[in-house]
């Protein structure tokens, strides 16, 4: 029976790590569908790359630095208990490497391409872990000073603040340092809109987005015994909270109107294993409120040029979950309980503080030792181009 256990929960952790890992080409089409035409290969191949350097930063350095845990055992003993241990890991990768996925979203455009990958090579080996170990596995006594200050720990399900929160504040740094697209703000106060180059795959993106988000949630029980069917129907609700709130406040913007439901899904990952879903549902439409609002003052106000708002969606509305599971947590809300509303203050705060500063030191140093900026030049050619040498749909075949 135990290795019947073994091989069910291995295969159940699996397929929630297929799932988040499909989450990347999500990632990926909403990028491409919202940058101009001149970039759009751009975000296809540095997603991918992105990814894989998470893999080897994670694998060599962040893990053991999350976890105590390595991989340079022999190949029978990795392989025990059906191999569990090793499609943990690749779960919890798929996690990790969404950190530059959303960062790539905020720098868009404009960024150079090597720089970044140093950055994600940084961020996924050292920052990210950091703050994963603090919270998930009680690392340097934050949860436990967390629970003797409030009666409970700091309670992030499926990484609210962990996942979507760090990633939005560490891109809020590299976005403001990068500066605006050329053109993108004028002298004389006139904004440029740079509007969407393909809507079919912008919502393509937030579709895979949002049905490998179930794997993201429910699977974050990562094994079989803690299974809730709960998880699912609060994601769900979330969901379509977050949807019909962004597009009725959009006035029908189908960048808005798709949006909506990632930034639910971003809002319900920390109390979604403890909300009543009728509290998702709410959760899930004040994060797509959120999104409206702060996309709209973050581009036209404060102009920072933000091309897929992932400050407001991963940022805000992950803080804004971590915080909401502390309050429709709550038994008198219809929700299980076992939460504190200061302790989610607590570690929601811990967790912007410290990507903040990261970021401000990461990309700070890039910009002053290798700079993070294309030439205008570059800039105006686009970086499909100026770095990949080709186009998304070359308008003529070869000569020869």
């Amino acid at each position: 029976m135990d290795n019947f256990k073994s091989g069910v929960d291995t295969l159940f952790i699996m397929a929630g790590a297929i799932m988040v890992l499909a989450m990347h080409a999500g990632f990926a089409f909403l990028e491409l569908g919202t940058v101009r035409k001149k970039n759009q290969v751009n975000a296809l191949v540095k997603i991918l790359l992105d990814f894989a350097v998470s893999t080897v930063a994670y694998f060599f350095i962040g893990y053991s630095i999350a976890y105590g845990v390595n991989f340079f055992a022999s190949a029978e003993v990795l392989a025990q208990k059906s191999g569990y241990e090793l499609v943990k890991f690749f779960f919890l990768l798929t996690f990790a490497a969404a950190i530059p996925a959303i960062i790539s979203g905020g720098i868009a455009e404009r960024a150079k391409f090597n720089p970044q990958l140093i950055a994600t090579f940084i961020l996924v080996g050292f920052i990210y872990p950091f703050f994963e170990g603090m919270v998930w596995n009680q690392q340097l006594g934050f949860q436990a000073w967390v629970k003797d200050l409030t009666g409970f720990e700091f309670h992030d399900f499926a990484g609210s603040v962990v996942v979507h929160a760090v990633g939005g504040w560490l891109a809020l740094p590299a976005i403001i340092l990068l500066g605006a697209r050329h053109g993108r703000y004028t002298k004389d106060g006139r904004i440029s809109a740079h509007p969407p180059s393909n809507i079919p795959f912008l919502a393509l993106g937030a579709w895979i987005l949002a049905v490998g988000w179930f794997g993201f949630n429910v699977m974050s029980a990562q094994t079989v015994d803690k299974l809730s069917g709960l998880v699912a129907m609060n994601s769900l609700m979330a969901m379509v909270g977050g949807t019909i709130v962004a597009w009725a406040m959009g006035k029908n913007d189908p960048g808005f109107s798709y949006n909506g439901p990632l930034a639910g899904l971003v809002a319900v990952c920390a109390g979604s294993d403890l909300m009543h879903p009728m509290g998702a549902l709410v959760v899930g439409g004040l994060a797509g409120a959120l999104f409206v609002v702060m996309f709209t003052l973050v581009q036209n106000r404060w102009k920072i040029d933000d091309v897929l708002g992932v400050w407001p969606l991963h940022g805000l509305c992950g803080a804004l979950g971590g915080i909401c599971a502390g309050i429709f947590g709550q038994q008198s809300l219809g929700g299980l309980g076992g939460v504190s509303l200061v302790a989610q203050l607590i570690g929601t705060f811990a967790g912007v503080l410290i990507a903040l500063i990261a970021g401000v030191i990461v990309y700070g140093l890039l910009k002053l030792l290798m700079g993070l900026r294309l030439s205008p030049e570059e800039e105006f050619d686009g970086a499909d181009l100026t770095i990949h040498k080709i186009t998304s749909t070359p308008d003529r075949e070869s000569s020869w």
